[in-house]
């Protein structure tokens, strides 16, 4: 699968370094990048099939510059990789373009993964974040629940209304 080419921007040469040393076995390491700037300028010439970039980076952060290279590259896939847990920030990502989301407490495989994911058209989300989301989305929705309860009357009120009685003869 060495055809894969993989594009890394972060601001930490030791994670670039160390990026590149777990991806090069399997994809084509074509670009590192240490600001959002840089990668935006340079990345579309190297045409990767994947960039892998952190959010927060100097100069242009990870988000913005995901954006404008998806503007530039539609097909190209995005796959943040964070410190940043927050599921807004996460929400915020998949919204401008993310096919992937990773926390960089993430085991070295699960980014293998991710890459092998989003190149065959999946989406990719760090376990424990998926947890996170489910978990917040079953909360919203139980609140919902107990919060739109209807009295008697109101189902009442409803039922009429839906039978085509008139508001007058609801009353």
């Amino acid at each position: 699968m060495l055809s894969t080419r993989v594009v890394l921007a972060d601001d930490h040469r030791l994670i670039l370094d160390a990026l590149k040393k777990l991806l090069e076995p399997e994809f084509a390491v074509v670009g590192t990048f240490g600001d959002g700037r840089e990668l935006l300028n340079s990345a579309p010439a190297l045409n990767p099939d994947v960039i892998v970039l952190d959010i927060g980076m100097p100069t242009m952060n990870g988000l913005t510059a995901g954006q404008r290279l998806k503007q530039l590259m539609p097909s190209v896939k995005l796959i943040y990789l964070t410190m940043n847990r927050d599921q807004d920030m996460a929400a915020e990502a998949f919204r401008l373009g993310a096919s992937g989301y990773l926390l960089k407490s993430s085991a070295g495989t699960e980014l293998v993964c991710a890459i092998r994911t989003v190149v065959r058209g999946g989406t990719y989300i760090t376990p424990s974040m998926t947890e996170d989301v489910i978990g917040s989305s079953i909360n919203h929705f139980k609140n919902l629940k107990s919060s739109n309860h209807l009295t008697l009357r109101q189902k009442e009120v409803l039922q009429l209304l839906a039978e085509g009685r008139s508001m007058k003869e609801a009353a």
